[in-house]
């Protein structure tokens, strides 16, 4: 098999474990990429773009949750958002122009960074952002909760700001919307479930903003097809067992583990 196509595999492969865990897949196919000889601004953009397949793998999971929201949307009203069966359809709405708005606005200052820093520096900063994400995913475990709340306004945009911050590597998306539920007082279930949901538009419109900036690089058509469909079957089939998994496992000490270890690696390359 061509080497091309084997790594294609293997980043689909990677795309679609990584992306259930609070370790920031976009950092870390980043960091793959780029220790293959990828320039940053190329691994970046293919990090982003591989968020296609796992969204259909997250669209195809969450079905019956999303078609019970889209039952809800003829019914709503302004002057009852929050409240009751309205309140998750309102999140979603609020939290994705949020996190879009954010998400544009960082990923114009992660293009300007990231063409400016060699590829060691680039690993180094994404290092840099692993360590944060691990730490407030510390702070945020182990709270009170309330597991009958419904999410509010405040959470809807809380959460939208940390999404749109995550498109830049090394911070989990994952980890920073299900910490800020938790934080607001969400039960873990409900967190997750959330964030994954939510993460469909997101993961779409980083793809595609990735995608119109910089299309596909050196990367053929081909192997950009067996990295989404990787990505895809892999993330369809890992996503239940990972989410029980990140549900016992304290992941903000692996993300200070992988930080630590890609600031190392970056600074010997330096």
């Amino acid at each position: 098999m061509d080497r091309s196509l084997v790594v294609a595999l293997v980043v689909g492969v990677l795309q679609g474990v990584f992306e259930w865990l609070p370790i920031s897949s976009e950092g870390n196919i980043t960091i793959a990429l780029s220790a293959l000889g990828r320039s940053p601004d190329t691994a970046v953009a293919f990090a982003l773009f591989l968020h296609f397949g796992t969204a259909l793998s997250a669209t195809v999971y969450y079905r019956g949750e999303l078609a019970s929201i889209a039952a809800r949307v003829p019914r709503w009203r302004p002057d009852a958002a929050f409240e009751g069966d309205q309140a998750v359809v309102s999140f979603l709405a609020v939290g994705t122009l949020v996190s879009g708005v954010v998400g544009i606005a960082a990923y114009a200052t992660l293009e300007e960074v990231v063409s400016a820093l060699t590829g060691g520096a680039v690993v180094v900063g994404i290092g840099v952002l692993l360590v944060l994400t691990g730490v407030f995913q510390r702070i945020s475990s182990g709270l009170d909760v309330d597991p009958r709340r419904e999410p509010d306004a405040g959470d809807a945009v809380l959460v939208g700001v940390a999404q749109g911050l995550a498109i830049l590597p090394g911070i989990s998306r994952s980890g920073m919307t299900t910490g800020t539920l938790l934080l607001r007082g969400h039960d873990a279930p409900d967190a997750f479930r959330y964030s994954f949901v939510l993460s469909i538009p997101a993961a779409v419109g980083g793809g595609l903003l990735a995608y119109l900036d910089t299309g596909l690089g050196a990367v053929t058509p081909l192997a950009a097809l067996v990295s989404l469909a990787a990505a895809c079957i892999v993330g369809y089939a890992t996503i239940d067992a990972l989410v029980r998994v990140v549900e016992r496992v304290s992941f903000w000490a692996v993300c200070l583990g992988l930080g630590a270890l890609a600031v190392a690696g970056g600074v010997l390359v330096l």
